[in-house]
């Protein structure tokens, strides 16, 4: 497998994950996209269903009118507590919060301290307390999409990178997407949150109350990591729903979250 984020190039091609109606562009927000279109069992992931999205606080009028427009259901908010209230989300309707990482201070010591010249915070041991620490949420989460109704539906976080990743791939794996798509989806979002081309950093920094120890490294989505996340999990769980089950999703959720994310 290869993976070339800025032209989108993986063995499934730019027409899959470049497809126009992946990005949804809008002022004041630098990752919002419809995780539509790619390959699931027993079909493909419907468009203009799902979407994941960082934070939505500098949207303008047209950006919330736009996000209106796309009839969301249900809008599952990841962010701490402390995050929303620095950055209120503007859009209404069934908005559900469901802290991801409730502050952080809750992490392991060894995910806020420098692990590299570059310094921040590293990833890996924050994903593997994800995996090890935050199961119940997780699951929770991918229970406000298996209502009746529920789609179509957002899930964000502050960058829309690893939270929302976590469980959009989580999602992914459960219909049956294969694993070198969720990758390359989840790959995406460097190219979306790139310091040099965005004011990602700084927007993040204030937006998530991290400050200084939010650097360009945190920004990064390596497939690699969220293939080492999918294998975590099966380890933990014998499969993505033997883990998921463990916290509560039910099969009959599954069942409904198929029904409406598959055509």
């Amino acid at each position: 497998m290869t993976y070339t984020v800025g032209s989108v190039d993986s063995e499934y091609g730019a027409d899959l994950l470049g497809d126009p109606r992946r990005r949804i562009e809008l002022t004041g927000v630098l990752n919002f996209r419809d995780v539509g279109g790619y390959p699931a069992a027993g079909g493909t992931v419907r468009w203009r269903s799902l979407f994941r999205s960082d934070a939505l606080h500098l949207l303008d009028p047209a950006g919330v009118a736009a996000v209106a427009g796309l009839g969301l259901r249900t809008v599952v908010d990841l962010r701490s507590h402390a995050e929303v209230a620095i950055a209120p989300s503007p859009v209404s309707g069934r908005v559900t919060h469901v802290p991801l990482l409730a502050e952080l201070r809750a992490l392991p010591a060894e995910a806020v301290v420098p692990q590299s010249p570059r310094g921040g915070l590293d990833l890996t041991t924050i994903y593997r307390y994800f995996v090890d620490e935050c199961g119940e949420q997780i699951a929770a989460a991918i229970a406000e999409l298996c209502g009746d109704d529920a789609t179509p539906a957002l899930v964000h976080c502050s960058a829309g990178k690893d939270r929302t990743g976590v469980v959009i791939a989580l999602i992914l794996a459960v219909l049956g997407v294969p694993d070198e798509v969720i990758a390359a989806d989840y790959a995406l979002s460097a190219a979306y949150l790139d310091p040099l081309r965005t004011p990602a950093i700084g927007q993040l920094q204030v937006s998530t109350g991290l400050g200084d120890d939010l650097t360009s490294n945190l920004l990064r989505s390596p497939p690699e990591l969220i293939l080492t996340v999918l294998d975590m999990i099966r380890e933990r769980g014998g499969s993505v729903y033997g883990y998921l089950r463990r916290y509560g999703l039910t099969e009959a959720d599954v069942a409904r979250l198929r029904s409406a994310l598959i055509v």
